[in-house]
């Protein structure tokens, strides 16, 4: 039974933690080292994350400073931040590529709302999955007369007291995420 609840609660971790990570690519109005995690660069044969390629810095709220550790690799990152679905306009000088981050327009921050509570939706419809699916693994278990009724009707108590906390989590970082996207 307390693996049934374990094994839930390892799954829940990871959908949270896979929603927080789908929020750090949100854009919002500023700047941050997050925003090019998942941009790949043509370096050396390979596709490689831009934070393997330079050192990513923040000096102002609204300036991306990104220096390359090859100074031959900065033409392919600039070309990859131009060419991701971030609509960011690089300028390098040779030595470093600096991003302005333009301030979110009203109509951007709706959608950037709008697209943050469907990903945490998606998210809460994967803990009551796996709710689902560890109350069908207790039944199971019942079924096989590997625990006992009671058992049963308590651990799958506990899995949906598990369950309300993780879409409570769900429900918490929606909100950071959306108060952080509204705010100018």
């Amino acid at each position: 039974m307390s693996d049934v609840l374990k094994t839930c609660e390892d799954r829940m971790k990871k959908t949270l933690a896979a929603l927080e990570d789908g929020f750090s690519g949100l854009r919002t109005g500023r700047a941050s080292a997050a925003l090019f995690d998942r941009i790949r660069v043509d370096a050396y044969g390979n596709k490689s994350p831009v934070k393997e390629l330079a050192n990513i810095s923040i000096p102002e709220a609204r300036l991306v400073v990104i220096q390359p550790w090859d100074k031959a690799l900065i033409g392919e990152i600039e070309k990859a931040i131009r060419a991701s679905e971030l609509s960011l306009n690089p300028s390098n000088d040779g030595k470093v590529i600096r991003i302005s981050i333009p301030p979110l327009t009203g109509d951007r921050r709706k959608e950037l709302v709008k697209q943050a509570k469907g990903q945490a939706e998606q998210a809460r419809v994967a803990i009551r999955n796996i709710r689902r699916d560890g109350n069908d693994e207790l039944k199971k278990l019942l079924k096989d007369s590997s625990i006992t009724e009671d058992d049963e009707s308590k651990t799958s108590a506990d899995l949906q007291k598990l369950t309300d906390r993780y879409i409570g989590n769900v429900d918490k970082v929606v909100k950071d995420k959306e108060k952080e996207i509204t705010e100018v």
